[in-house]
């Protein structure tokens, strides 16, 4: 029978994965970089396949890398909550915490408030910002967690909840009778104003950018202010605006997917106390209807 695997090579394996570097992955995981390139030589001769590959002053994962990567992470978290079964110690820790800006005016401190009750010892550093910076945040190894949108579009994020966008407007606003129709969206990369576009386009409704910022407040404020008509998930709706349904030549939008992200040593302990809280809270948010409701 094969000697089991090395979890202490299999984390600096991930740590590299993630940041794409020997000299971060070796701060991360606490070891100097010549120990972790000993670790990843001793897990490439075990395995007989070479894991990673070196791209200018980066690192690639090869083809086994890549399968070997996913594996990897189920086996750092199947140790993580085996240690959890059997410790009684009491959680206690900080968390970085990234998490979209959509969602920090009505959703974040619903469940932060909760989760702090609950988990007093925890602490949470939150940062909010666009889910594309999230994610560059979580491989240069700002943050332990983060949910961000758009969830099947990476690898290795968690998609536990999909929620249907919806175009927002002022109430008793004006916005939507503009011809062609003023929109207030983010950023060119953001991916919900390039579903937004494409839609527009399919469907001949002529529109222009009215209004762009990455700051999801301040987009927000200029449709209730109603200078434009956005789009938002459920779940980002605000009291004042109008849910639009009926308004002629404004397309159906995809759905929102939320996931959550986690470093690859952010398993077990209070890493998973606030990821099941944040999937267990957004679980239970009303539906649709009852948001529209609720922002109305």
């Amino acid at each position: 029978m094969a000697a089991p695997l090395d979890l202490d090579q299999l984390q600096s394996f991930c740590a590299i994965a993630d940041c794409g570097s020997f000299t971060e992955a070796a701060r991360r995981v606490n070891k100097t970089q010549s120990a972790v390139s000993m670790q990843i030589k001793r897990l490439e001769d075990r395995l007989g396949q070479s894991l990673l590959a070196r791209k200018g002053r980066g690192v690639t994962l090869t083809l086994h890398g890549e399968a070997l990567y996913a594996r990897a992470r189920r086996m750092l978290r199947s140790n993580a909550e085996i240690l959890d079964y059997f410790s009684n110690d009491i959680l206690a820790g900080s968390i970085r915490f990234g998490v979209p800006d959509d969602y920090a005016v009505r959703l974040l401190p619903v469940i932060l408030s909760s989760f702090q009750r609950t988990h007093p010892k925890i602490a949470v550093d939150v940062s909010c910002m666009a889910s594309e910076h999230l994610l560059e945040g979580m491989r240069a190894g700002r943050y332990d967690l983060i949910v961000f949108t758009q969830g099947t579009e990476q690898n290795y994020g968690e998609l536990f909840r999909t929620e249907k966008m919806h175009w927002v407007a002022s109430h008793g606003g004006r916005a939507l009778e503009s011809d062609p129709i003023a929109i207030a969206c983010g950023p060119q990369y953001c991916i919900w104003r390039k579903d937004a576009q494409d839609a527009l386009d399919r469907s001949g409704r002529d529109y222009r950018i009215a209004y762009t910022s990455s700051n999801a407040t301040a987009i927000s404020s200029a449709v209730l202010s109603d200078l434009a008509v956005g789009f938002l998930p459920e779940s980002a709706l605000q009291p004042g605006m109008r849910v639009v349904t009926d308004q002629p030549g404004l397309p159906h939008l995809a759905d929102a997917q939320i996931a959550l992200m986690r470093a690859s040593h952010a398993y077990g302990g209070i890493f998973d106390a606030l990821a099941n809280h944040i999937v267990e809270s957004m679980g239970n948010l009303e539906s649709a209807s009852e948001a529209s409701e609720a922002a109305e």
